[in-house]
């Protein structure tokens, strides 16, 4: 079974990752500026990198977790009595939660941000975007994940559904495309768009720092982290307005982007969260 899901959780990655690049290579809502070949040649290659840092490290260890932790009984998910269906998407929902906090926490501790910021460095935000995450940084992240799993306890089943659809709704939102208003208004009230993910790509931090959503955007409403993009809004975030501030000339640097952590680049973080907003 594990092997199962493993290769379905593959397929959903592939599938997602060609039906978005076509999607936006059709209808793109932001001119492309630069080489899009190379942009994505580069982000293939950070893919390819953290897949080997994943396969090697944390794969194994993350799986025997899982078993061992449902074997034990442990997490909130167990001791309510939750299995099937049910299980699955309270796991989903729970677990977007943890996700939220933790790429929350990513913009607001600045040793976390150190890795962190090295996806925020691109100066443009595609579906390639999506795969753009420090190894660093996953190998933080898999130490968080491990204690999500031991609060929770979700089945490796909720487990895979839950990573699938991280993975998926990563490659939507980055994603060169947008909707109607009318369709991003009700889309967005529930799922994180391309849209509302471009605001918290801009390079103004007061919008930034916003937006931390991943599957699920009314976790941003609901915990005062929304900001909210003006109608229309994407078309406003076009060439240098995406990114961070400075060392936009090294995005696309491999030495420069595997340093990232130790430069001492846009490490200013703001003192306190943001206040709502009503557009960029």
């Amino acid at each position: 079974m594990d092997i199962d899901l493993d290769t379905g959780k593959l397929i959903v990655f592939i599938g997602g990752l060609l039906l978005f690049l076509g999607l936006e290579s059709l209808l793109p809502k932001r001119a492309w500026h630069g080489q899009r070949g190379h942009r994505l040649v580069f982000h293939v290659g950070v893919a390819a990198l953290n897949t080997v840092t994943v396969r090697v490290l944390i794969f194994v260890p993350m799986l025997l977790w899982l078993v061992f932790v449902e074997e034990q009984g442990w997490g909130l998910s167990r001791w309510l009595g939750l299995h099937g269906w049910p299980e699955i998407l309270l796991s989903v929902i729970v677990l977007d939660l943890f996700d939220y906090f933790w790429h929350r926490a990513n913009h607001r501790v600045t040793w976390l941000w150190r890795f962190h910021k090295a996806h925020h460095a691109d100066t443009a935000m595609d579906t390639s975007t999506a795969l753009r995450f420090h190894p660093g940084e996953l190998l933080l992240s898999a130490f968080a994940k491990g204690i999500w799993v031991l609060i929770w306890g979700p089945s490796a089943i909720a487990w895979f559904v839950f990573e699938g659809l991280v993975s998926l709704c990563a490659q939507f939102h980055h994603c060169n495309i947008d909707f109607p208003d009318a369709v991003e208004r009700q889309l967005s009230k529930v799922l994180v768009t391309p849209r509302y993910h471009a605001a918290h790509h801009a390079v103004d931090r007061h919008f930034g720092d916003a937006n931390f959503s991943t599957i699920f955007s009314f976790w941003d409403k609901l915990l005062g982290t929304y900001a909210a993009p003006r109608e229309g809004g994407l078309t406003t975030l076009a060439a240098g307005q995406l990114g961070l501030p400075e060392g936009r000339d090294l995005a696309f640097s491999a030495r420069a982007w595997l340093l990232e952590p130790f430069s001492q680049r846009n490490l200013h973080l703001p003192a306190a969260d943001p206040p709502l907003h009503s557009g960029y």
